[in-house]
């Protein structure tokens, strides 16, 4: 270890005690991701669990649905112990139950985006070799066209209300069905429905897996630096490991077993709202599912229903939410917490947040390769504009171009240790070995450690566009664009968005002719989720280059902001 990390590690765990934190937590609690479960559903079974659409499942309930899906999974499927299972479902509450039911099977869970294209999702699916896929009816459509050139075996079809009660569930899916249309039309070769999947598991008692700690236990999707994604690979420690670190800053917040309910608008398909559940559960509390988190109305219904005592969100959604004319009315009373992660928190969405609300927003930094936590600010102790302090049992190191560590106050790439962070990138060892080195990951993000030892992320060494939360890579649009007939050249940058935080720009060079921008867009909604969606399209005769044919993106960018600057 070097005299600065030594002396950035002495800092950050002096700050840590000042404020009366520990600097280590105790992996061995539990044996894996399935005996802290099984922990939750036992020690707070008559606990309200999950809420969604005016409907709540307790503990017990999670217990009983979740093994029953655990039993079909086994005895049903055909599937395997370490087979991968793809969820692609939104925030409803069939999501905890498959989740849990796919983990106490032995299972390997792989979140995957609702919103994904046909190329997106039939990449995910082959890439991570599933062999089944849960997915919800009214987005089912793309799975089903894609599955048959996939490894998927198992398809298993819910419908949102599948788990309300039964004149709530039949008002529900007929009213999406008939009444919004909000199901387009679908067909699988074979199928089975949850609620069947279900039955069916209720006959049979499931076998309880006993995976290693260190057994894969989730692939996460996250952008690939050459144009695809790709999964990291999350075991069972590293999931458990950052859960127990963040529930020991929890206890900064004031918050009590059992008694606390959040609202979660975040798709639980991200980690970020995907792990903190876990850390909600691990401490017997409720958590409010909002299905569309981008229909603001259900989410100022949600939060009338509820006495709410936390929430998980990003700064769009808490801009967003500001400036809604009923949310001002909003009983705060009872609030706690409000938790940012995923994009920069700004001083001005914290400030009109508290003016409103009464309570301050704590933010936090993670990646989805460190499962995703490593640093937030505590309770009593917030600092906006900070990424806050690492959590225990997590080292920080920064490091300058050359690879030399530099000290407090001075810009370094953030590089860290601990156990939360990833086993790897799926069947990728080369990406691994460009992000792992000698343990230690290495973000991509340049920091700063203050005298105090709290965090401040200061710039960007790498080219990803954060788009409200979600990451987006260059290369990614660059690559689909580059398969338009029409595209000589191409680049995609970041530029900043009051809304989003930061909106996707393109650059096109047309091969001949002029470039037909609704052609082209239409072009990129077949092929592109939503957020990777370009904004804005600029198109040149020619793009600026390195002396060996490279598109300079950093030229368009200083471009852009020069631009925007005059």
């Amino acid at each position: 270890m070097s005299d600065h990390q030594q002396h950035i590690a002495e800092v950050i765990n002096a700050a840590r005690s000042r404020i009366g934190l520990s600097n280590d937590v105790d992996l061995t609690q539990f044996p894996n991701l399935v005996g802290m479960f099984d922990h939750c559903v036992s020690e707070y079974a008559a606990n309200p669990a999950v809420s969604c659409l005016g409907h709540t499942l307790s503990y017990a309930d999670l217990d009983r649905l979740s093994a029953q899906f655990a039993s079909y999974l086994q005895q049903h499927s055909g599937l395997q112990a370490g087979d991968r299972i793809a969820i692609q479902m939104p925030n409803i509450l069939q999501y905890p139950v498959v989740l849990f039911g796919a983990l106490r099977a032995g299972m390997i869970v792989v979140n995957t985006n609702p919103l994904y294209s046909e190329r997106e999702l039939k990449h995910q699916l082959n890439d991570s070799g599933a062999k089944a896929i849960v997915v919800l009816a009214n987005i089912a459509e793309t799975a089903a066209a894609v599955v048959a050139d996939s490894g998927v075996e198992t398809v298993i079809v819910t419908e949102v209300g599948d788990l309300h009660p039964p004149l709530k569930r039949t008002l529900i899916n007929a009213a999406l069905k008939y009444v919004k249309k909000a199901v387009p039309p679908f067909k699988f070769k074979k199928s089975i429905s949850l609620r069947k999947a279900l039955a069916k598991g209720s006959s049979q008692q499931y076998r309880k897996a006993a995976p290693d700690q260190e057994a894969l236990a989730l692939l996460q999707y996250t952008g690939g630096t050459t144009g695809v994604s790709k999964g990291a690979m999350i075991s069972h420690r590293n999931l458990m490991a950052n859960v127990l670190q963040s529930r020991e800053n929890f206890s900064s917040y004031g918050l009590v077993s059992g008694a606390e309910t959040f609202i979660a608008p975040l798709p639980l398909y991200h980690i970020y709202s995907f792990m903190l559940t876990f850390v909600v559960m691990l401490q017997g509390n409720h958590s409010v599912l909002i299905p569309n988190p981008r229909e603001l109305d259900s989410v100022i219904k949600e939060m009338k229903r509820y006495q709410w005592t936390g929430m998980s969100g990003i700064n769009t959604l808490f801009v967003q939410l500001c400036k809604h004319p009923e949310f001002a009315g909003l009983d705060f009373s009872k609030l706690k917490v409000t938790l940012s992660g995923g994009m920069a928190l700004t001083a001005g969405a914290a400030k009109t947040w508290k003016e409103m609300t009464g309570t301050e927003v704590f933010e936090g930094y993670g990646l989805t390769e460190t499962s995703p936590v490593v640093s937030i600010n505590p309770g009593g102790a917030n600092q906006v504009g900070t990424i806050g302090l690492p959590l225990p049992g997590t080292e920080v190191r920064l490091v300058d171009d050359e690879g030399n560590d530099v000290g407090i106050g001075e810009r370094g790439e953030l590089c860290i240790r601990g156990p939360q962070v990833m086993m790897g990138y799926w069947q990728r060892p080369d990406e691994t070995e460009k992000t792992i080195k000698d343990g230690w990951l290495y973000t991509g993000d340049v920091a700063v450690v203050q005298e105090d030892g709290y965090l401040k992320i200061v710039d960007r060494k790498k080219d990803m566009i954060l788009v409200s939360g979600f990451n987006v890579y260059p290369n990614e649009i660059e690559d689909v664009l580059s398969s338009h007939p029409n595209i000589a050249e191409c680049a995609a940058i970041g530029v900043p968005d009051e809304k989003s935080g930061e909106a996707v720009k393109i650059f096109v060079a047309p091969k001949q002719g002029e470039i037909d921008e609704k052609e082209l867009k239409d072009f990129l909604r077949e092929r592109l989720t939503g957020y990777k969606m370009p904004r804005y399209i600029e198109v040149r005769d020619e793009l600026p280059k390195t002396n060996v044919g490279k598109v300079l993106r950093r030229t368009l960018r200083d471009e852009e902001m020069a631009k925007r600057a005059s």
